[in-house]
């Protein structure tokens, strides 16, 4: 599952700037304006007509997605509104009702005189910073920067603008300096990150905007509907194959940042626990050398700087995710090649006194369809490689299995449906419907392969083909679900060329991604939106509202079909409140589950700050207040827990669905 911000190779950067003395000789000059090319009216009208005929939702154009493409095309020029005033918006407001007649007709003229306008302003704003003496900071005053302005309002006037200006970049300075930089050394940084902005700008061209443009289209329709341009979509082809190379990270650009989307799993970036999703890249450095500072980059350059030799060091300064007041940390990946076999499942057994539980991580749904195609018999499979350590499990006696699919973002529907017949002996597995209401029903046909006791473990980021088999262990009382609500994508996609539509133009036109069918559970529940609710759920530190599909502004909604005939176990279902009960008691006296509880208590709370203090000593004393917190929490753990080290320890939710599973089978006996 990848975002489409992958997709969206622009450069708005919000970084920050101050009001002071302007200096001609440090300003950078103008760029040109871009325009749209001969074929971009042509494209824009077949994108526009694939989404009309094809798209799942089927959707009007007319003056309501016109409205909606307004405002999301501004927002993805501006999404912090630091840019546009208030009046640079109001004069393109009279076309906010007429983009979808201008869409039919091959006009495209609005996305470049918003885009140019928006060059023209970072410009004039770069050009201020350029000319600043930062030496005149006084960080004793008690100022407040609000530095999150997703939901405020464009600003009514320079003063205003400017005002913000100069407590962000007051901000980028406070915290380069806490960080230990010197004066000189910090102002030699913001200079760089602005020239760096300025030729990034330089960088840009026609087809850049082009895609932006529809994919703010395709994102009001639905988030996993995407445009490619013929540069993206040869690039993407080949990121998908070269993913595999450096640190294992799928990078986009968000705002002047470059974010992680997705961790490849068994990769240097997924192995070292230290990288998750959303976490933003500001500086990367080379072995032991210096740190570069990358805020404004194109992805493309910082995908080049990051990638390196297999064994050589890449070091990144990140930006947690949730970290709302931007303090940055750095850590070290040593660059490797990931192999088929890291992503693949994988087995291992837990003892619990003399029960043993077997655990089986699996990373994905995958399915080696080169291997297929050249009818190699042992072809690797997610099925397979399962069915295997299921063999395996029963010569070593194991009396309950825990399928782990934390983290798992799906990938071959045919894989989720035979995985699920390894646990159930036939039926229908999972129903999917099409624009014109045409149900195509998935059956396993295979026998079943593990008939013992079955715990499948979800998060937030469990998604697509993951959401499938749990459901359907879910639907036919199969086993326990643990976790936390799973991502909520029940949609289907499928690559369009767009050449085939457009056979008469010459040259590559790109690709249409469009979501054409949905996921429905045999009970008739669709998995969109909603996603599988947990039987026992465990906290999560990725709350709804920030994290999944509920968190999209455009994405379709849940619905209910007719379910299917399937005979299900109400054992499972009569059981969960006794587990309940038993989970409960022992989370009660667990340290790690308190303090994860803390944990998702203060993001939540910082969640709901808007602003950042510019008080040097009031930072200061936060950020140490925040660091002998985890400082006392370490010596807290190291006293329950001797073996205890700050790195490696034991998965304490994995080992509590273990005993989960235990207890479920002590209540069957």
């Amino acid at each position: 599952m990848v975002s489409k911000r992958i997709l969206i190779f622009y450069f708005v950067f919000c970084a920050a700037t101050v009001t002071g003395l302007f200096s001609q000789e440090k300003s950078v000059d103008p760029v040109p304006d871009l325009a749209p090319e001969e074929q971009h009216g042509r494209v824009g009208q077949e994108v526009a007509n694939a989404l009309r005929f094809y798209h799942y939702k089927e959707p009007a154009i007319d003056d309501s997605l016109s409205a909606h493409l307004f405002d999301a095309y501004l927002e993805m020029l501006d999404p912090q509104k630091v840019y546009f005033l208030q009046s640079d918006v109001d004069g393109f407001s009279k076309l906010r009702l007429q983009l979808d007649d201008k869409l039919k007709s091959g006009d495209v003229q609005f996305a470049y005189d918003a885009f140019n306008l928006l060059r023209k302003r970072m410009l004039e704003r770069i050009n201020f910073v350029l000319g600043i003496d930062q030496k005149a900071f006084d960080f004793t005053q008690d100022e407040y920067l609000e530095y999150d302005r997703e939901k405020a309002p464009y600003f009514s006037s320079l003063n205003q603008q400017d005002d913000y200006w100069r407590k962000r970049v007051k901000y980028d300075v406070l915290n380069l300096k806490l960080a230990g930089k010197e004066a000189e050394k910090s102002e030699e940084t913001v200079e760089k990150r602005y020239r760096n902005l300025s030729d990034a700008m330089r960088k840009q061209n026609s087809e850049d905007v082009f895609q932006l443009y529809m994919n703010a289209l395709t994102e009001i329709v639905d988030p996993h509907s995407s445009y490619f341009s013929p540069r993206t979509a040869e690039s993407f082809k080949i990121n998908m194959s070269n993913s595999l190379e450096g640190i294992g990270a799928t990078l986009s650009t968000e705002g002047e940042y470059t974010k992680i989307v997705e961790l490849v799993k068994g990769g240097p970036a997924d192995k070292s626990k230290q990288l998750m999703k959303n976490d933003r890249i500001v500086a990367v450095g080379q072995g032991d050398g210096e740190m570069e500072d990358i805020l404004g980059w194109r992805i493309d350059d910082v995908v080049a700087k990051i990638r390196g030799a297999k064994g050589t060091v890449v070091r990144l300064e990140i930006i947690p995710a949730g970290s709302g007041d931007g303090q940055t940390k750095t850590v070290s990946l040593v660059r490797e090649k990931v192999k088929l076999e890291e992503q693949s499942a994988k087995g291992e057994i837990h003892s619990l006194g003399k029960t043993k539980i077997g655990v089986i991580k699996v990373p994905s749904f995958y399915f080696d369809f080169e291997a297929y195609q050249r009818g190699e018999k042992d072809y690797r499979s997610t099925t397979s490689d399962v069915g295997k350590i299921l063999d395996d499990f029963k010569k070593q006696k194991v009396k309950g299995v825990v399928m782990d699919l934390r983290g798992n973002g799906g990938g071959s529907l045919i894989e989720a449906v035979e995985l699920s017949g390894l646990f159930i002996d036939r039926g229908p597995v999972v129903q999917v419907r099409d624009a014109d209401g045409q149900t195509d029903i998935k059956f396993d046909e295979a026998g079943i392969r593990w008939e013992g006791p079955l715990l499948v473990m979800i998060d937030r980021f469990s998604a697509s083909a993951s959401e499938i088999f749990a459901g359907a262990m879910q639907d036919y009382g199969r086993g326990i679900i643990a976790g936390s609500q799973s991502y909520g994508k029940g949609t289907v996609q499928n690559l369009m060329d767009l050449n085939r539509l457009l056979p008469r133009e010459q040259g590559k036109l790109g690709q249409l991604k469009l979501t054409l069918a949905k996921f429905y559970r045999i009970t008739g529940s669709s998995t969109q939106h909603r996603g599988v609710e947990p039987d026992i759920r465990f906290p999560s530190p990725f709350p709804a509202e920030e994290y999944g599909e509920s968190s999209e502004k455009y994405a379709l909604p849940w619905d209910q079909i007719r379910g299917v005939m399937f005979t299900g176990n109400p054992a499972v279902k009569a059981a969960i409140p006794q587990l309940q009960k038993l989970h409960d008691s022992r989370m009660s006296d667990n340290l790690h589950y308190k303090y994860l509880l803390e944990d998702i208590a203060e993001f939540s709370r910082k969640k709901q700050e808007t602003r950042v203090s510019l008080n040097e000593e009031v930072l200061k004393k936060e950020r140490d207040a925040d660091k002998e917190k985890d400082k006392l929490r370490e010596e807290m753990l190291k006293k329950v827990s001797p073996a205890h080290n700050g790195e490696g320890d034991k998965d304490f939710m994995l080992e509590e669905a273990c005993q989960i599973l235990k207890d479920m089978m002590t209540l069957s006996r």
